[in-house]
């Protein structure tokens, strides 16, 4: 049973989760062979204050870009 985990920043619309939802089990299904049934998709998004690179969260980075 195929798991794929995915971790994200928060704020896409629900239509881009669900396509990336789809098309991440499309790809596990051609490429592992699995029955689409037994393939689990997780995806966890995260608030842009909860991630960061080198002591800059994304969101510091991105009230930072003009």
């Amino acid at each position: 049973m195929p798991l794929i985990e995915v971790t994200l920043v928060a704020g896409r619309p629900p239509e881009q989760l669900r396509a990336l939802i789809s098309r991440l089990t499309e790809a596990a299904e051609a490429a592992t062979g699995a029955p689409r049934g037994n393939i689990r998709v997780i995806l966890r998004e995260v608030p842009a204050t909860h991630w960061a690179a080198g002591d800059v969260t994304i969101q510091e980075r991105d009230e930072e870009q003009p």
